[in-house]
């Protein structure tokens, strides 16, 4: 199993995932030609890439000021999600295994402290999904199962590192996990990996470039 998930398996899921990227990002885009062909009048890409760039940056956004601590925990979690993957050194040795592709590597104890705090800030949005009921209201099953599967391989990575537990367990079921997750993003909610930069720059040309007005 792991010959399998450490070559043919990640090959694939990358295969999916940028693949999958790929057609729902096209699709919109041709959907969008018919459904909001007015918003392609007003393209500025000043107000578009503002309306990006404003939204990245810590409690700038109206929405993030008015929730410091929540947005906190979602800047936290998301830059965790991101880092910690892409910048470990056991992946790097994969990625230059099977894609060829050299990255600079975080030491390892970094790489435990994000695992952490994204566990930890995950727990916090959860426990507000639950607690908040203005947000308990929106939110499905789906919406958990959601956040769970893009916790556990880190949750998984972490006891395999440390190897608490069964050791070939843990390592299996995060590369396991780890994989689900690249396939998932594309085809689930989680593709506001990407779509949010599609969503935010047609917000920016139409409240900036028709409005005249911050998206922020």
């Amino acid at each position: 199993m792991y010959e399998f998930l450490s070559g043919p398996g990640l090959r694939i899921a990358f295969t999916l995932f940028f693949g999958g990227i790929a057609i729902r990002a096209t699709s919109l885009y041709q959907l969008s030609r018919v459904k909001d062909k007015v918003v392609y009048n007003h393209i500025n890409w000043g107000w578009g890439l503002k309306s990006i760039f404003y939204w990245m940056v810590p409690w700038v956004s109206a929405s993030t000021r008015r929730q410091p601590v929540f947005a906190f925990m979602v800047f936290l979690f998301h830059i965790c999600l991101i880092v910690t993957p892409l910048f470990l050194n056991a992946h790097n040795i994969l990625w230059d295994e099977n894609l060829n592709l050299k990255l600079w590597s975080i030491p390892n104890w970094l790489a435990d402290m994000l695992t952490v705090a994204l566990i930890l800030s995950g727990i916090f949005l959860l426990v507000r999904r639950f607690a908040r009921p203005e947000v308990r209201i929106l939110t499905g099953f789906g919406d958990y199962a959601l956040l769970g599967i893009t916790m556990f391989p880190f949750l998984t990575g972490f006891l395999a590192y440390h190897q608490w537990g069964h050791y070939e367990t843990s390592l299996i079921l995060h590369m396991l996990s780890g994989e689900l997750l690249l396939v998932m993003i594309p085809f689930t909610k989680l593709g506001h990996a990407f779509l949010f930069f599609f969503t935010r720059v047609f917000i920016g040309f139409e409240m900036g470039g028709r409005r005249g007005a911050r998206s922020w």
